[in-house]
This record gives C-alpha cells, sequence and structure tokens, in this order.
C-alpha cells in the first residue's frame, strides 16, 4: 500500500547491483518499496562496487541465457500471472530496465518484456537506456542500434541523460527547441512519454535561469486523438534546478524509479489525468535536489578523507532522504513549453 492507500501491481526491476553502494538495484528499490511497490529484483551484474572506485572491482555478470531461465522458473512457479497464491497480486504491473552491458542481455530483455505483456497487456516498461554520460560510453556502442530498432518501440517511458538522448536521437541538445525535436524523434519510434533526466543547456539564456548556473529536466508526452491517430499533440514541461557542483552516482536509477512511482501514481489519482505529467516531474524534481544535496554536503565533510572514502561520500544518501521521496518537497514549477 502506498501513502495514498492504493495498491499497487508488482514490479520488476533489471538492473545491475553492486555490495555497498547505492546504485543499480540497491538505489531503484528502495524508493519503489517505500512508495508502495512490491519489486521483484533480477540483477543484470553483481559487482563488488561501483567502477568508480580506485583499486577496481570484482564481481559477475549475467549473460541473457540466465536471464530467461531465472524468469522462466518465475513463470513456473505462477508469479507472473494471478494464478499465483494471491488472487489479489501476481501480474507484473511495471517493469524497469537499467544498466546492460551486453548484447545478449538486452536482447533477452526484449523476449521478457514481450512475455510480461503476453500475460498483462497493461504492463508498463520503463526503460532507463543507460549508455553513458559527458561524452563517454559506458556500453559497446553496438547496443544503441538495438535499443533504437528493438527496445525503445516496446518501452512506454524512457528516461535517458542528455548524452544518451543525443545518440539515441543524433540530435545535439544547445537548446529548448533541440530538446523537443530529440522527444518528437523518440516519440514517432514509438516510445509515448520521454523524460530527459538533466541538461546543461550551452544557450546562456537558458543555462542562466532566473540569474542561476541551473541544470533542467525535460519530459515530453505524445497523446494521440482517439479517433484519428494521424493527429496527435506532444505536451511538454521543463523544470529548472540550481546546479550542484560535483559527480554522484546513482542518480539515474533513482530517477527513473520514481519517475515510473510518480507517473503511476499521478495517473491513478488524477482522473482525466489533466496535470499529471507536471505534478510527476515537480514531485522528481524537488526529490532528486533535497537528494542530491543532502549528497553533496556529505561529500563537502568528506572531502579530506582518503579517495575510497570521497567516492563513498558521492553515493547518494538514499536512506536519510526517506522524508523526501514519500513526501516530495514543493521546490520547483514546471513551465510548460510551448507547441
Amino acid at each position: 500500500m502506498n501513502a495514498k492507500g492504493a495498491c499497487f501491481q508488482f514490479s520488476l526491476t533489471l538492473f545491475l547491483v553492486v555490495s555497498g553502494c547505492d546504485v543499480g538495484n540497491k538505489a531503484a528499490v528502495f524508493p519503489l518499496q517505500l512508495l508502495g511497490f512490491d519489486v521483484d529484483i533480477i540483477n543484470s551484474v553483481h559487482f563488488s562496487n561501483h567502477t568508480g572506485y580506485p583499486h577496481g572491482w570484482e564481481g559477475d555478470v549475467l549473460d541473457g541465457e540466465k536471464l530467461l531461465k531465472l524468469v522462466n522458473g518465475l513463470e513456473r512457479n505462477g508469479l507472473l500471472s494471478n494464478d499465483s497464491i494471491s488472487s489479489s497480486s501476481g501480474h507484473i504491473g511495471h517493469i524497469l530496465t537499467g544498466y546492460i552491458g551486453s548484447e545478449s542481455f538486452l536482447r533477452s530483455v526484449v523476449t521478457v518484456v514481450q512475455k510480461l505483456r503476453a500475460l498483462n497487456s497493461k504492463c508498463r516498461y520503463v526503460c532507463d537506456p543507460v549508455l553513458g554520460d559527458a561524452g563517454e560510453f559506458y556500453v559497446p556502442v553496438e547496443l544503441v542500434d538495438i535499443y533504437r530498432k528493438d527496445v525503445l518501440p516496446l518501452a512506454d517511458v524512457i528516461t535517458p541523460n542528455q548524452f544518451e538522448t543525443e545518440k539515441l536521437t543524433g540530435v545535439t541538445i544547445k537548446t529548448t527547441p533541440d530538446a523537443k525535436r530529440a522527444c518528437g524523434i523518440l516519440h514517432d519510434i514509438g516510445v509515448p512519454t520521454v523524460l530527459i533526466t538533466s541538461i546543461t543547456f550551452q544557450d546562456i539564456d537558458e543555462q542562466l535561469h532566473d540569474g542561476s548556473n541551473s541544470i533542467a529536466m525535460f519530459t515530453s508526452q505524445r497523446n494521440y486523438n482517439t479517433e484519428n491517430k494521424k493527429d496527435f499533440t506532444d505536451e511538454q514541461y521543463i523544470l529548472y534546478a540550481p546546479f550542484i557542483n560535483g559527480h554522484f552516482t546513482g542518480t539515474g536509477d533513482i530517477c527513473a524509479a520514481l519517475f515510473l512511482a510518480w507517473t503511476a501514481m499521478q495517473a491513478e489519482t488524477d482522473s482525466n489525468e489533466n496535470g499529471a505529467l507536471k505534478s510527476a516531474l515537480e514531485k522528481l524534481g524537488g526529490t532528486m535536489h533535497a537528494i542530491v544535496k543532502r549528497t553533496a554536503d556529505y561529500a563537502e565533510k568528506m572531502s579530506q578523507s582518503s579517495s575510497a572514502s570521497q567516492v563513498f561520500s558521492r553515493e547518494m544518501r538514499l536512506i536519510q532522504s526517506r522524508d523526501d521521496i514519500l513526501t516530495p518537497p514543493k521546490l520547483f514549477d514546471a513551465i510548460r513549453v510551448a507547441p
């Protein structure tokens, strides 16, 4: 049950997990559970720590064949359908994927999504297409085409960062019109809702929003005319927040999980869904800013510590931000972008 008393379906998350670090599944699952989602977890990798630590890492990577075996085991035991032990649960209502480092695993994700949709046609797929950041790929470049051709057409929501959006669309995002054009391309591929989780604009008027250095979130939802599918409008909002200096791990994972939760919850509570996207973005922006600010303050206190401790200090202060997840602070207004 969530804070509003509404019962939600199960969610299946496929992320990396790293011990001792609030990234991947460790970062995504806690906010979802806190907001009332019952989460089943499959780890795409299991590492001792994330790759930013100074002395390397140890661990294992799950391949596509093993992923399918795990899902088949869930299916055989009735855990993917309403034939499970409790008639009030069982259907997977949401699937969330994050870091995927191999072609075989990514292609198996396509199979898993198709299987879950066959069992529950209303299953929402939220895809965080992790490719890289700040001009650097974290995964093989070949995955870009697989995402574009095979994965994105299945997704209900995607949550790329600026770099990932540019690689998926071929659009360099310097201004708001660039972000609009990139979202339009993603909608044309088949994605109904896009959240660009962070944009640093090169246009000085947008970068210095309200006179201060800022970072932006941009969301776009394509709404079709029910009588004519060729007739549609793109509902778009932008949210500016003060830029917080530093490199923090786990932000994308938390962002994807929170956006899954708030878009689902707003759709449930807003009967006509008017303002649902705006409200979800404002809640997301308030919570993310609070978590990152708390983490930055902690990192500042740890700035004279060992290199490993400094890396650890930049991982999201997630547990300490419980109240900000449950009750997002109203810090910023999402601005409607003109068509």
